[in-house]
């Protein structure tokens, strides 16, 4: 798994991320997650279940990416791939960098590649035309590529010129058993309203500040709670100075593990998004029990059943109407019960469902002759156009010099393999204590058929 996004950072991708990857481990299957560095988070760490993460010495340049120089990245990339014996390399998100370049590397090197494709984009904004062009040129070598919505799948193959035949729809999903309705959490005699979401354009907060100072002049009892951040913050903070802090409230960045203890405090989510291909926090809402108002854009019109969700155009006009709506439903007691909303929500999107389907791809591409031939590369970048397409063959080329030169300062057979973490490390540590005379004996403790830890019962004999 390879992302500029990840923990720490805050998100629907970081979250995708972790989750997939623990449900790959939980069947058996070996996961590794590269990104680059956050803050004081360097090296290699280990999280829950022995998942592995190198957070690899790279700045970033632009909205948490790394710069893209697709060369310089090769040695360190190339050394994990060999150490750990990836098979398949699968990049998320669109906007990261150190995917593109992974998955280009894991090709050059005969490698499989998957990509996930988390967002949708325009087709006339310079950054939309941009972004399109280099995702074509990623994605004229991939494997296959995973879309989270059939609005996303459209919009993939037409702004990055896929095959759809090599795209498949896999939504996201939430744990049910997590996110469950608590009414006591909730103030009885006010109606607060939950926005949760990195605080940019894209999620539509120039939108909030007018709808915002409606309700709160209409509605004498909502208040509004904010979690995320990000630059579009000092516009709400401008609204925050006009009615209150009791009224507004900024929690900043909300680690995943304390999002459902917001929700719960919450009646209504407000979700503004100008372009979305799914939105996984909607779905944790409604699962939580919150009436949501969202508007209408890209595949969140297919994410929920239409008596689960107000939808609304990306207007403030039309998103004051709808959230006015939900609130005098909250006051007139017309609204669905939490518990019905959860009842129905925890069997819709299931990560064994996800995890399951994303196996068939990986099976998939598994099964496809793969090739390291740079003959063979090349003409896939020729319907990349003239100029990007000559540029493309170049820079795969000069991959091609320096994966042979790194092939002959630092064979494949002078790196070291990794021990496989729980089970070769639970094996070592096994042998390792058998041939010693101290009074311990090891015991390897299998769950669920699964995963394994290794735990010491100490005795004296006598």
């Amino acid at each position: 798994m390879v992302s500029d996004f990840f923990y720490p950072n805050v998100g629907g991708v970081e979250e995708h991320l972790f989750q997939l990857s623990q449900c790959l481990l939980r069947r058996g299957h070996k996961v590794i997650v590269v990104t680059h560095i956050y803050g004081d988070r360097r090296g290699i760490r280990y999280m829950t279940n022995g998942l592995k993460v190198y957070y690899l010495p790279m700045q970033t340049f632009y909205s948490q990416s790394v710069l893209p120089t697709f060369i310089t990245s090769i040695p360190l990339l190339r050394n994990i791939f060999l150490r750990e014996r990836v098979t398949i390399v699968h990049g998320h998100s669109a906007f990261s960098t150190m995917a593109h370049e992974a998955m280009n590397l894991a090709r050059a090197m005969g490698l499989k590649s998957v990509f996930t494709d988390h967002s949708l984009f325009g087709f006339a904004d310079m950054s939309a035309i941009v972004t399109n062009n280099f995702l074509a040129l990623s994605l004229a070598d991939v494997n296959h590529c995973i879309c989270v919505s059939y609005v996303g799948k459209e919009n993939t193959v037409l702004r990055a010129n896929v095959d759809q035949e090599k795209v498949s729809v896999i939504p996201n999903a939430l744990d049910s058993h997590i996110f469950k309705p608590d009414p006591s959490q909730r103030p009885k005699d006010k109606i607060n309203v939950i926005v949760m979401s990195r605080l940019q354009y894209r999620k539509g907060v120039d939108l909030q500040p007018a709808v915002i100072r409606h309700i709160c002049h209409r509605y004498p009892q909502v208040n509004f709670i904010i979690g995320g951040d990000g630059p579009k913050k000092s516009i709400l903070e401008e609204v925050q100075d006009e009615v209150g802090n009791e009224r507004l409230k900024f929690l900043g960045a909300v680690p995943h593990a304390e999002v459902h203890g917001v929700l719960v405090k919450g009646h209504i989510f407000l979700n503004t998004s100008l372009t979305e291909a799914f939105c996984i926090a909607i779905c944790e809402a409604v699962c939580s029990g919150l009436q949501v108002v969202s508007t209408n854009v890209g595949g969140i019109p297919e994410v929920l059943p239409s008596h689960l969700i107000l939808l609304a155009h990306p207007t403030v006009q039309s998103l004051t109407q709808k959230l006015e709506l939900a609130i005098e439903m909250e006051i007139n007691g017309k609204r669905l019960d939490p518990w019905v909303m959860h009842s129905e929500m925890k069997n819709i999107y299931l990560w064994s469902d996800v995890v399951q389907r994303t196996e068939v791809v990986y099976n998939r591409v598994h099964q496809e002759e793969s090739s390291a031939d740079l003959f063979q590369r090349i003409p896939r970048y020729k319907k990349c156009g003239i100029v990007a397409g000559w540029f493309m063959m170049f820079l795969v080329t000069l991959q091609f010099l320096l994966l042979k030169i790194c092939d002959t300062l630092w064979p494949a057979k002078d790196i070291d393999i990794a021990p496989d973490y729980p089970l070769d490390a639970a094996k070592l540590f096994n042998e390792e204590h058998s041939k010693s005379n101290n009074f311990h004996s090891s015991r390897l403790c299998v769950g669920n058929g699964t995963q394994s830890t290794t735990s010491v019962s100490r005795r004296r004999y006598n």
